[in-house]
């Protein structure tokens, strides 16, 4: 086995960072392969707390080479701001630590503009992004106007791109937006020509990187961000985010073919979250869910807003499963729900009168469905200690083993706590990753 995609399988938030790395203690190249700074996700080492946004897990690990593909939107500022807090932790980012593909596409300061100054105008009606631009990136990249990360070594090029798109940003920020927000095609090519003096060390080209390290059987983790009931053709549409976060991106973004992929992981946490507007089935607005909440420390890693809380709903992750081809479920914050006397499976959904078994795609269909639960008895036990599945309470094991039977995965393992050492694997398969013998 050389070959893992790693992603979320609710609507992001579950945990990723950690199990990446965990995972890649024995990894050659991490690969971040979708999603922008709009994502972070909190690791903590040894008592210490870092959050990362762009730049994947694994650059905690000395051995192992992160890359950041094409299909990931950069902030430059965010990042090169992310280089100097590694720094500051301990960990000196080289360019042979870190590469990032040449076609990457850059988010300008007129897209986070565009996105806020969007967000404001639609009031109660608003999407919920995150506001840094992540969308109108996005939106320049297949309408052919973005700027790539090559497009910085080119004075000639940079300018005349920034020429074009400022014009057409300024326009529409004063014309349809009605605001005041201008911006200025010297000082942006100013500021572009000072980032590009840091960023150039690190261009490289992922595609063949990734094939590289495939021929030699290296073992190579892909991670995703966000979840993949996010993403903009499978997910709750409009609520979604702004690129695809299932699995198959992976080969998309790096560029590489889908036979290589030897295992698929999906990250789920033992209940569900949510950021920002859209549908939530098994959202509860009560004392559970404000408890969870609470004992999760449900709050955003980049925005700090808190999120919405529910129970587990098997048949969203179902539904993700089956649009990544989910070989085996990583089980995250079983720890949060010791001390509720009751916990709850969301297991069946009814749409106006009929049972159906996937998320509806109509507008509105979601928010009209009835969620049918199911209810466990709960423990009372702590579970931050437990280091075996053999260990768990007898109602936490029956709990995580009816997660993943209704789900229809294996179990990866799960985990009990922020800490490296609280993540356990018990899937056989996982286990034995990386321990094979590459052709270096």
């Amino acid at each position: 086995m050389s070959v893992a995609i790693v992603v979320g399988v609710q609507w992001g938030d579950e945990g990723k960072g950690k199990v990446v790395d965990y995972l890649t203690e024995r990894a050659h190249l991490v690969v971040r392969f979708q999603g922008g700074s709009n994502a972070g996700h909190t690791l903590v080492v040894e008592g210490r707390k870092l959050a990362l946004r762009l730049i994947p897990s694994g650059i905690l690990r000395a051995g192992s080479r992160c890359l950041l593909a094409s299909g990931v939107v950069i902030d430059p500022k965010v990042l090169i701001g992310e280089l100097d807090s590694l720094k500051d932790f301990g960990v000196d980012v080289t360019p042979e630590r870190l590469g990032i593909a040449a076609q990457a596409q850059l988010i300008m300061p007129y897209h986070q503009a565009v996105d806020q100054e969007r967000e404001r105008r639609l009031g109660d009606a608003k999407i919920g992004t995150t506001g840094r631009g992540i969308g109108p990136a996005y939106e320049d990249a297949v309408s052919r106007s973005g700027i790539r990360l090559i497009d910085l070594f080119s004075d000639e090029t940079l300018r005349s791109l920034l020429e074009r798109n400022i014009a057409e940003k300024n326009l529409y920020l004063k014309a349809v937006l009605h605001s005041d927000i201008q911006f200025n095609v010297e000082e942006v090519f100013a500021t572009l020509q000072q980032i590009r003096q840091r960023l150039e060390p690190f261009v490289t080209d992922v595609s063949l990187e990734v094939a590289r390290a495939i021929e030699k059987n290296d073992l190579v983790v892909f991670e995703g961000a966000q979840g993949t009931l996010l993403d903009v053709s499978h997910g709750t549409y409009p609520f979604v985010t702004s690129s695809s976060t299932v699995a198959g991106y992976a080969c998309a973004s790096a560029g590489f073919g889908p036979r290589a992929v030897d295992i698929v992981l999906g990250i789920s946490k033992a209940y569900a979250t949510r950021v920002g507007s859209g549908p939530f089935p098994s959202e509860d607005l009560g004392e559970a869910g404000d408890r969870l909440r609470q004992r999760g420390n449900e709050f955003g890693t980049v925005t700090g807003r808190p999120r919405r809380c529910g129970w587990f709903d098997a048949v969203a992750v179902r539904h993700a499963c089956r649009l990544s081809g989910i070989d085996t479920l990583m089980v995250t914050k079983l720890d949060v729900l010791s001390g509720f006397a009751t916990v709850k499976i969301a297991s069946r959904y009814v749409l106006d009168g009929k049972e159906i078994e996937s998320l509806p795609t109509g507008r509105g269909e979601l928010e009209r469905v009835k969620v049918d639960y199911e209810e466990h008895p709960g423990w009372d036990e702590d579970l931050t200690g437990i280091r075996s599945l053999a260990d768990l309470p007898k109602n936490a094991r029956a709990f995580l083993n009816r997660i993943v039977e209704i789900s229809r995965c294996e179990l990866a393992g799960f985990s009990v706590g922020p800490g490296r050492e609280q993540t356990v694997m018990t899937s056989p398969r996982l286990r034995v990753f990386g321990q094979q013998t590459s052709t270096r």
